[in-house]
């Protein structure tokens, strides 16, 4: 499987500005540029997309984990945090709060511990990452 995005950029670094496009079309000429990045102007940047991809990956994955192990989980709401700094993205946080049936705390916590290790973004990704995991 490949998937695609496209990024267009016009202009100097500070002043210019770009697009972002994605092969399912969810993004599509989507506006990033220096404020977006680095203030707080409107549109996306490269690294509130990384959050999203990591979110959305461990979450997934933190599901098929419990399945395995016999549970069923009710919601799996996770934020994740990247840290931009000097010019290097260096961490990125996972904050998970998850509603699973019949589950004691600390299989939550094996499980969470797994799928951080073994969902593809985190594999991906060389950075630091930390999770902060509890049940609700």
């Amino acid at each position: 499987m490949k998937r695609n995005a496209t990024a267009v950029w016009k202009g100097s670094g500070k002043e210019g500005n770009g697009t972002m496009k994605t092969q399912s079309g969810i993004l599509d000429t989507t506006q990033y540029s220096y404020k977006t990045r680095f203030e707080d102007g409107t549109g996306t940047n490269p690294e509130e997309l990384m959050a999203a991809a990591h979110a959305g990956c461990f979450s997934m994955k933190l599901s098929f984990v419990l399945g395995a192990a016999g549970f069923t989980a009710d919601e799996i709401n996770t934020d994740c945090y990247i840290t931009l700094e000097n010019g290097v993205i260096s961490k990125s946080e996972l904050v998970v709060r998850a509603k699973v049936p019949g589950i004691d705390a600390e299989k939550f916590q094996e499980c969470a511990q797994e799928a951080k290790a073994n969902c593809p973004v985190s594999k991906a990704y060389n950075l630091e990452i930390s999770l902060d995991a509890s049940l609700v």
